[in-house]
């Protein structure tokens, strides 16, 4: 069961387009994304223990942002902590640093900058994930670039290896794992080594 347990993600930020724009972009990429847009909520949340990692927007006021990751903190010391803010300080940055936030990122955030952070924290802290899930993902992705980028279809493709439209369709959105006598088949159509679908994984 060790391969099925997600990182929870716990995202804080008064504004809903962010909260949304982040649950979206941390979902697709197989974590468990919970979000809260009053601060006054937080520390009860994370008193749950439910959570690995938490996104927290210390945007001005800096004193009342700043503040509340220390109680963060006192709540879960093991929680891994991402600072995000609109308006940067180097005044903040460091007070935030201090407090054992694992990053501090500027607004308008960016996808790959988030997933980076994020990788980045996963590895450092040892955090748990859902590495079947992400394996699914990625292997998917590869198989869809691979395909359109040699100008197939789902159908064409099918027909080349003998599998079904649907098949190739859930494993390129990674909701289904494929099997290596499945992935050996697509390997040879597409002209790739079975290698492709997990190098750098």
């Amino acid at each position: 069961m060790g391969g099925k347990q997600r990182l929870n993600v716990l995202v804080v930020d008064q504004d809903e387009a962010t909260n949304l724009e982040l649950k979206d972009l941390l979902t697709a990429q197989g974590y468990q994304v919970h979000t809260l847009s009053d601060p006054a909520q937080v520390v009860e949340e994370v008193k749950q223990g439910r959570f690995q990692l938490a996104m927290l927007d210390v945007s001005p006021p800096a004193d009342r942002s700043v503040e509340l990751l220390e109680r963060v903190h006192a709540a879960d010391s093991d929680l891994c902590v991402i600072c995000m803010t609109a308006l940067p300080t180097v005044e903040v940055a460091v007070r935030a640093m201090k407090r054992q936030a694992f990053d501090y990122i500027q607004k308008p955030l960016m996808p790959e900058e988030v997933q980076a952070v994020i990788e980045a924290a996963i590895k450092e802290k040892g955090l748990l994930v859902d590495l079947e899930g992400r394996l699914n993902l990625e292997v998917g992705r590869r198989l869809r670039e691979r395909r359109t980028g040699g100008g197939l279809t789902l159908k064409q493709l099918a027909n080349r290896t003998g599998l079904s439209v649907s098949l190739i369709s859930q494993i390129e959105l990674g909701k289904s794992a494929a099997s290596m006598s499945t992935l050996h088949k697509l390997a040879t159509a597409l002209q790739v080594k079975m290698t492709y679908f997990f190098e750098t994984i």
